[in-house]
Order: C-alpha cells, then structure tokens, then sequence
C-alpha cells in the first residue's frame, strides 16, 4: 500500500515536472534489504524491444507482468530544461580564465575525486563483506562525473557556488545510501556558505580561509554539512559511517584553525584525523546501514569503506591543497 502511494505521486511528477512520458510502471518488492526504512525509485529509459521484452510472459513468481493492466494516462511530455543550469537557470560554464584560487580549488578537487577512483576496488570489497558490495563502484560514478562536470560546467573561481555544483553532480549521477548522504553533504554545506553571504574563495573554501570571517565561515559549513548528514541519516560518532571520519576532522580543523595555524596546515591535519578516525571504524559495532547485521567478528577486519572513502578524498584534497599553496 505504501509503494502504490509512493509510486501514486511520482507518476504524475515524472510526466508533469519532468516531462517524461511513463510508459510502464512496476511496484513491489523488487530489491529488498534488510530491515531498511525507506523505498526507491528506479527509472529506465524504454523503446519498443525493451516494452516487447518487459511484457513477455515469464515464470518468475514475482515479476509483475502488467502487460493487460491498467497503465499511466497519456500526458504531453513537456520540455525539459538544459541539464546544467543554475538555480536562475542562467546556464553554467567554466570560467576562461581561473584565478589563482580557482587553480587551487581545481587541483583539490581532481585530487579528492582521483582518491575516490583509485579506491573503487578495494570499497566493493570490504563493502562485500559488512554492506552491498557497491560502494566503490557508487562512488567511482560520483567522482567521475565531478571531473567531466568540472571540465565543462564548474564556476570554479566562485567556489560557493562550485560546491552547488559538485551536489548536482552527485545528484544526477550516484545511487543508494552514499549518493542521498553527500547529496544532503553538500547541500548544507552550500547553505551554510551562502547563508554567510561571502565569496570564499580560498583552497578547498568550505573548510578553510585565509581571513578570520573566512575561517569561520568554512569552519562552520562543515560542521553544518556534518549535522545535516547526522540528522538526516540517523548516524552519530561511534556508528562505523564516513562521519567517524568527518567529524574527528572538523573538530581538529577548527582546533587548529583557532589556534592560528596555517588554514593549508590545519588542512592537512585535519586529514590525519579523518584518516585515523576511518581506521577506527574497525573497532566499532555498526550501529545504521546494512552493517548492523554484520558479526563483530567480520567487521573487524575491514574498516568502514565509507568512513575510508570520505577519509581519502578529504586527504587527498589537504595534501594538493598545501602543495599548491607551496608552490605558488
């Protein structure tokens, strides 16, 4: 009943807001897991063969053959806007030329997202064993397409409005649990920047600064995006989630910050605490996710992959960001 209510409402968004023409629609149990709050939406595109295919008899027991039933009424599809545009649908596009900031932030980026691609192996496998099994392949797909969006859509010499972007890439393009969860990352993290009203600008802007008020602000955009994966997500310190990597790096980030550190300094340290803290989700009892259902036993032999992902790209970032600086 809840799926048919679920599915009830986004038909007629599909046709309406969306100007997709809904050819066929199956509710149900089709992709299950265990004891997991929520529902999902999946959306292929169809032609003829594949609706001749769809609708072939099959023995499978639960397989919704609806070729006879009732279908979606016909709607005019109506027209879609560009892919990439801004909130004013302004279209977007990389800036001809980038500032020295606009370089650093680049950098940083390519550097987080190449972290990301590296690991894609390794994530599956240690997902396997306490998850799905597709965490690195969900987030191979949110890195590239950060680099392809980059290369064409990135306003990079205004990085409050980059990191907009890096969510709508990850929008479009990752699924399950970690693509929701940076989805949320990022927009809080956005919100938070553009609440303050200043054009960070500065390496990796929604961490650090190189003024007082921009340190703040970045300081604060992160502990706003971790609150908001929190809140949303269920999870604290402690529940074996990328926030065990992320939140033991704020708080050394913005210690650091405070005492007056170099922000590319705190930057890096800050990146040895993500990665000390992804290491410790060994130690830990999965408290949210598939995981819960995990022994302690197996567990215990791989760390986290999500706190590990977020650990990486947060490292790789510090580590491009202060040899940058370094270099300039």
């Amino acid at each position: 009943m809840e799926l048919m209510i679920a599915a009830g409402k986004a038909v007629p968004r599909l046709q309406l807001e969306h100007g997709l023409a809904v050819d066929r629609v199956y509710t149900g149990s089709l992709m299950t897991s265990l004891d997991m709050a929520g529902f999902s939406i999946t959306l292929m595109k169809a032609d003829p063969a594949i609706l001749q295919r769809l609708d072939a008899a099959t023995k499978a027991p639960y397989w919704p053959v609806g070729v006879d039933g009732n279908r979606p009424p016909a709607k005019i599809p109506v027209p879609l806007p560009p892919s990439h545009v801004t909130k004013n649908d302004e279209t977007l596009s990389r800036p001809q030329q980038l500032s020295e900031e606009g370089h650093i932030l680049e950098v940083a980026i390519q550097a987080a997202a190449a972290a990301v691609i590296n690991l894609r192996d390794s994530l599956n496998e240690w997902d396997s064993k306490a998850g799905d099994g597709d965490c690195g392949s969900t987030m191979f797909r949110g890195a590239t397409a950060i680099l392809e969006d980059m290369k064409k859509y990135y306003p990079l010499n205004d990085a409050t409005e980059t990191v907009y972007e890096i969510g709508s890439s990850i929008r479009r393009v990752m699924g399950g649990t970690s693509g929701i969860i940076y989805d949320i990352f990022f927009k809080a993290a956005y919100g938070q920047l553009k609440a303050k009203n200043h054009q960070i600008i500065e390496p990796v802007h929604y961490f650090i600064g190189q003024s007082f008020e921009s340190i703040g602000s970045g300081a604060d955009a992160l502990e706003a995006a971790i609150a908001a994966v929190s809140k949303y997500g269920g999870a604290r310190a402690g529940y074996r989630t990328l926030l065990d990597a992320l939140i033991p790096a704020s708080l050394v980030l913005k210690e650091r910050l405070t005492a007056g550190d170099d922000p590319a300094d705190a930057f890096v340290l800050a990146s040895e605490a993500a990665l000390a803290g992804a290491e410790s989700t060994k130690l830990m009892q999965a408290q949210a996710g598939r995981a819960t259902y995990i022994s302690g036993e197996i567990l215990a032999s791989v760390p986290d992959p999500g706190a590990v992902a977020a650990a990486s790209w947060f490292r790789a970032a510090a580590l491009a960001v202060k040899e940058k600086c370094q270099a300039s």
